[in-house]
């Protein structure tokens, strides 16, 4: 149906500059998106190959030009342009949109089984944030169990591939802290080079870092206002508090000094002991790290949450000198420019959201669509290392997201990350 910025054309008169829609559903056509503008002969024949007897342009995002000598070609060989009528023949299944779907299709397979393993992990963490101290022995064997599974995936794999956990993944409890911290720690460990067991050390330590919490009231703890200096100081004892608790059940003095020093900073201006430097255990500087992105993308007060890409941005640029240079560099790399869980605008005006970044492409995340056209459950993922045509503008702050776009992309209020670490990925082959 035609309105007052839009019109139907045929084929034959397609050009580049045109922006047209396809009223066909995506899995129908060859292009990545329904709608956008024409800038080749090679998408103006595969166009026309799709047995169409019209196609619908956007007058408002065409190139003034391509509509002008539109305009002159209608005028020289009227009628042209086909009324709207019945709906068109939908051709069969091209080879490289079947490759596509297939494609996808194994995307989704893998995303799932991602979730899946992400929501076991939760639940141990859970039964450790409930019942550590009640059951020790118990709870640590589930810790070890845990980091064991994450030190063979992460450290033993050739690639691995970071995912911005969806909203029915879980919910929003404060325990998935600890988790996030454990994955981009164990993702930190295998650039570093750690042994295997460097690597479980690490992770233990950022799992249970912040042990002492328990012994800190809920009032100081979850306070969304300005704490007062007293409530600061209080709330900063949480270091002491974790090495205390972990000797009582039991903890290796190498996790303890993790536990100990993960809010000392390379500059001296951490807690409890202002550490500089060298000074500093260097897994406990990878903690310290890791643990600094998370509290800026999930802090107590989401009101004041930064996106993951402001956060990454504000370290870099801002506190670098707080934190080990080797290991920042590494994070804004393993992360990329636009870390899972950002709000993009594609250079075609596409709305998306970064689902996954792998590090040997840090520019050309994977980013799940906003389409109106298709199901929210059947969202496109598109990998924009296979897109050279596409890119990033722009990030964009969930708030500032349409009501609609926000729902589609649901991007979640605490942000969740896991692991795909298999030996190889078909959806990027």
């Amino acid at each position: 149906m035609t309105t007052a910025d839009s019109r139907y054309v045929t084929p034959d008169q397609l050009r580049s500059g045109l922006f047209v829609h396809l009223d066909l559903p995506w899995f129908k056509h060859p292009f990545t998106f329904s709608s956008f503008r024409i800038v080749s002969q090679s998408q103006i024949t595969e166009i026309r190959g799709l047995g169409l007897s019209r196609v619908r342009i956007d007058l408002t995002q065409s190139d003034d030009a391509a509509l002008q000598a539109l305009d002159a070609t209608e005028a020289a060989d009227e009628p042209a342009v086909a009324e709207a009528g019945a709906d068109e023949p939908v051709p069969e299944v091209a080879p490289e949109v079947a490759e596509r779907m297939a494609r996808l299709t194994e995307r989704r397979r893998r995303v799932s089984e991602v979730e899946r393993a992400f929501m076991k992990a939760a639940n141990v963490m859970r039964n450790i944030n409930q019942n550590l101290f009640a059951q020790p022995q118990v709870c640590l064997e589930e810790v070890g169990g845990l980091v064991g599974e994450m030190v063979a995936a992460l450290l033993d794999s050739p690639e691995s591939t970071l995912h911005v956990m969806s909203e029915k993944a879980g919910g929003e409890d404060s325990y998935y802290h600890g988790l996030n911290t454990s994955v981009l720690c164990m993702m930190l460990a295998k650039d570093l080079g750690l042994s295997n067991e460097a690597g479980h050390i690490l992770g233990v330590g950022a799992l249970l870092h912040d042990l002492g919490h328990v012994d800190i009231p809920d009032k100081v703890l979850k306070k969304r206002d300005a704490l007062t200096r007293a409530e600061q100081d209080l709330r900063n004892m949480h270091c002491e508090y974790g090495v205390k608790r972990g000797a009582q059940i039991g903890l290796s003095k190498p996790v303890l000094k993790i536990i100990a020093q993960h809010h000392e900073y390379a500059d001296g201006t951490g807690f409890p002991a202002r550490l500089k430097g060298e000074q500093i255990d260097p897994l406990a500087r990878i903690v310290a790290l890791v643990n600094h992105y998370d509290n800026l993308c999930n802090p107590v007060d989401l009101t004041k949450a930064l996106t993951p890409h402001e956060a990454l941005s504000m370290m870099f640029a801002q506190r670098r000198q707080k934190f080990d240079a080797k290991v920042l560099q590494l994070l804004v790399r393993r992360l990329g420019v636009y870390p899972p869980g950002t709000i993009v605008v594609l250079s075609n005006d596409v709305i998306a959201m970064v689902s996954s970044v792998n590090s040997r492409s840090p520019l050309r995340p994977c980013v799940i669509l906003h389409d109106p056209d298709i199901p929210k459950d059947e969202a496109m993922i598109l990998d924009l290392e296979q897109e050279s045509g596409i890119n990033i503008s722009k990030s964009l702050r969930p708030v500032q997201l349409p009501a609609d776009v926000y729902d589609y992309l649901s991007p979640r209020k605490r942000v969740t990350y896991f692991f795909d670490a298999e030996q190889s990925d078909p959806a990027r082959s």
